[in-house]
């Protein structure tokens, strides 16, 4: 809360910096935009990194970064020496730490409660930050009006040092797991492969891209429309403090909304955040305006802090820091998108102009999120995994080898020829977010009532810790397929592709695998098979 509050003095001082220096709604928006556009090209990578790596240690890193371009935009701006394109390169540099955080911050959740407190753990965390939203921008324009922008990047600088302190002593205290060894790129396209084929994630990600790209208006264009009401940088800090109230009041709520609405509620707090924001941007005084920017905060948190735990609760353990990844991206990542936009329309038809045609899009998209069909959050089955499949097998780091090819036959009866396929479909899914680059199922033009399925992986590697990410609900599906065989059980066999000049300990390499095989429910490996 500290450091968000910190966070928010910042946001006030560099958006009124930039309007002063400028007077242009399109600076201000590139400034807005600075904070998270890094996020557009390193979301994916910091989600690996978030995966690969120890999260606190990722996170100290960030937050030295950040704490850096803060130190340098009070230094530069209490010597007079700043201009338009320094500080937005210097709000670039914040975004980049900022880009590296985010991913492990959020993953990090799930390592400090009970998978069944998930949910109510990022509500009390956009608490904590709507909390410094309700304080932080208020204070920022107070300090701004006495003191300059220099002291409240001064501040922000300062409020860096407390997140560090506290990854320091947290750190040591959560329990270390083994990290995946797998290239970054491997990484990268299993995280992507993993959101591609999860309909249910898949589809939150297209939502929350759509909200952030209509929702951008409001803080982007918030400047100048404080301006164009008469108000100061002290009036523009109490409307975003506004928000911020409005979102802490939301957080207490949000428990009670979800008994009293038994459909979807993020349909309904994406259609009234947009009706809010229609009411900011018709808004005729200072007056109204607060109170619009009071319900715009309550919807926004209410939505955002239902998406992000959905997120958080469909995302296993293992790809956790790449899905989070994924969602900044589609949020955080498309933010400046919308800010830039909504800007440069301000700049053609007024600030009330672009607020209102954002908003209504905002609208749209609330009456159309049911068609997205994101599952309610007592809905959302998090994945479960038995000690035994989660435990991550120990290995010699030299057996290597691959692509690995896998061939599973069955021989099924005609009659179950549609129900067997239907099982396959969602097999496929499963395989494919799990760590294959390719699967396909064949019939065999001799025997048409057999079936072999061939799934395609990057390493041994890869195919051994793919064996660790099957969960409770993908084994029981395998084992429904497998019940459809009629002959000796279905068969498999896997080809690894070998360095020829230096082949593997196979004696070794068998021995994990077949492991593997017995505790997660895959077909057993027959004895001839190598």
């Amino acid at each position: 809360m500290f450091s968000a509050s910190g966070t928010f003095i910042q946001a006030v001082a560099a958006s009124w910096l930039m309007f002063e220096l400028t007077g242009s709604s399109t600076w201000v928006g590139w400034m807005v935009a600075s904070a998270l556009l890094p996020l557009f090209f390193l979301a994916l990578t910091a989600g690996a990194l978030a995966d690969m790596f120890d999260r606190t240690k990722l996170m100290l890193i960030a937050q030295g970064i950040m704490g850096g371009s803060a130190v340098a935009m009070a230094v530069l701006t209490y010597l007079d020496l700043i201009n338009p394109p320094l500080l937005l390169g210097l709000g670039l540099l914040l975004g980049t730490g900022l880009a590296l955080n985010i991913p492990a911050w959020q993953a990090l959740v799930p390592d400090l409660v009970p998978r069944g407190l998930v949910a109510s753990a990022v509500a009390l965390q956009s608490v904590a930050f709507n909390a410094a939203r309700a304080v932080g921008p208020a204070v920022g324009g107070v300090i701004i009006v006495a003191f300059g922008p220099e002291a409240g990047f001064a501040i922000n600088a300062l409020t860096y040092g407390a997140v560090i302190v506290v990854l320091l002593i947290i750190g040591p205290q959560l329990a270390v797991r083994e990290r995946e060894t797998a290239s970054m790129g491997s990484a990268i396209s299993l995280g992507i492969r993993f959101a591609r084929f999860t309909p249910t994630f898949r589809n939150l990600l297209a939502l929350v891209a759509l909200f952030a790209l209509t929702s951008a208006v409001v803080q982007a264009t918030l400047p100048v429309h404080t301006d164009h009401l008469g108000g100061s940088a002290a009036m523009f800090g109490v409307l975003l403090g506004a928000m911020g109230f409005g979102a802490l009041v939301g957080a207490f709520l949000r428990p009670k909304i979800l008994r009293r609405f038994q459909g979807n509620l993020v349909a309904y707090t994406i259609t009234l955040f947009g009706v809010s924001g229609i009411m900011l941007g018709l808004a005729p005084n200072l007056v109204v305006a607060t109170v619009a920017m009071f319900l715009v905060g309550i919807f926004w948190l209410l939505t955002l802090s239902t998406l992000n735990a959905s997120a958080q609760l469909m995302a296993p353990e293992w790809i956790r820091g790449r899905a989070m990844s994924l969602y900044t991206l589609a949020f955080a990542g498309i933010l400046p998108i919308g800010s830039i936009l909504s800007g440069m329309v301000a700049d053609q038809i007024g600030t009330s102009g672009s607020i209102v045609a954002f908003s209504s899009g905002a609208l749209v998209i609330g009456l159309m999120s049911p068609r997205f069909g994101v599952p309610r959050i007592d809905d959302i089955d998090t994945p479960e995994f038995t000690p035994e499949r989660a435990a991550q097998p120990h290995h010699d780091a030299s057996l290597e080898g691959g692509p690995v090819i896998v061939l599973n036959t069955w021989t099924i009866d005609e009659s179950d020829f549609a129900g067997f396929t239907d099982i396959m479909n969602e097999i496929r899914l499963v395989r494919l977010s799990t760590g294959a680059y390719r699967w396909r199922l064949f019939r065999n033009t001799a025997h048409p009532t057999r079936l072999t399925e061939l799934f395609a992986v990057a390493s041994w590697e890869d195919h051994l810790a793919q064996h660790t990410r099957i969960d409770d609900a993908s084994a029981a599906l395998i084992a429904r397929a497998r019940s459809f065989d009629r002959a000796d059980g279905p068969k498999t066999r896997h080809l690894i592709a070998i360095d020829v000049e230096r082949p593997p300990d196979f004696d070794d390499l068998v021995a994990t695998h077949e492991k593997l095989h017995q505790v997660d429910g895959s077909i057993p490996v027959p004895d001839q098979d190598v």
